[in-house]
């Protein structure tokens, strides 16, 4: 091994002291020792985590509505410390917050939290994702009724749906447009459809065979076999009205 060599090696072994220091609760390992002995390290690591936690509240501004600022800072602390930023693009960060809320013991009396917290990611992943045309029904009137059965239609990048078992949707709906629940929440599975067909993130309700049709589509079925898939996900389901309605929302961007 070359000086050079010895030096990279050095050098990442530094690196990845450093970082265990900054966000490891035990730091009894000698090189660790080492860096968290030093004068301003306490200071600096505070900083970060804070910067950490700043950006996970910014990003699940739902979830820090219900349970408040110190019970989501602290809850946040953890798992900063388990799970640092992989980017320096903190508006990305918490990508497994939710499953960490799920497993999250004091978090056990909110069944629902997880969920909500999935919904302000996806409030994220909209918002940040990729432009693209979305089609109107103009792109639809030309075709006969055995060529849209086999048309194969692709949500937008920034379409975002899900089902929940929990009625996570309305109460992150509430919270969202920061108003009161309307009226007594019914325990009962929901399911949630985000798009932004003007530049702003906008949400609605989804039925269970909507994300089930949804889930088809981007997995590249052709309109009858997601069709089909949404009525098995919902017996009853009107396939017209659902497929004019996610049309007038513009979910979709490519048919063929």
């Amino acid at each position: 091994m070359n000086a050079n060599s010895n030096a990279n090696a050095n050098g990442n072994s530094y690196q990845h002291d450093f970082l265990r220091a900054l966000y490891a609760t035990d730091g009894s390992a000698p090189p660790l020792i080492e860096l968290t002995s030093q004068p301003g390290f306490k200071v600096y690591r505070n900083t970060v985590l804070k910067g950490c936690v700043d950006a996970l509240a910014a990003n699940f501004p739902t979830v820090v509505r219900l349970v408040g600022e110190d019970w989501f800072r602290a809850a946040a602390l953890v798992y900063a410390c388990a799970e640092p930023p992989g980017s320096v693009c903190l508006i990305d960060y918490g990508n497994g917050f939710a499953d960490f809320l799920s497993g999250f013991e004091p978090a056990s009396e909110l069944p629902y939290l997880a969920d909500v917290a999935r919904l302000d990611r996806l409030w994220i992943e909209s918002h940040v994702a990729a432009d693209d045309m979305a089609l109107d029904a103009s792109a639809f009137a030309g075709l006969a009724g055995a060529d849209l059965l086999q048309a194969v239609l692709r949500p937008g990048a920034s379409v975002r749906w899900r089902w929940f078992e929990t009625p996570a949707y309305s109460i992150w709906q509430a919270n969202r447009e920061l108003r009161a629940l309307d009226g007594e929440l019914e325990w009962t599975g929901e399911g949630a459809l985000l798009t932004r067909p003007d530049g702003g993130v906008v949400w609605q309700r989804a039925s269970r065979g909507m994300c089930a049709f949804l889930d088809a589509c981007a997995a590249g079925n052709d309109l009858q076999a997601a069709s089909q898939i949404a009525i098995d996900a919902e017996p009853g389901i009107d396939i017209g009205h659902m497929l004019a309605m996610l049309i007038g929302a513009r979910v979709f961007v490519d048919i063929h």
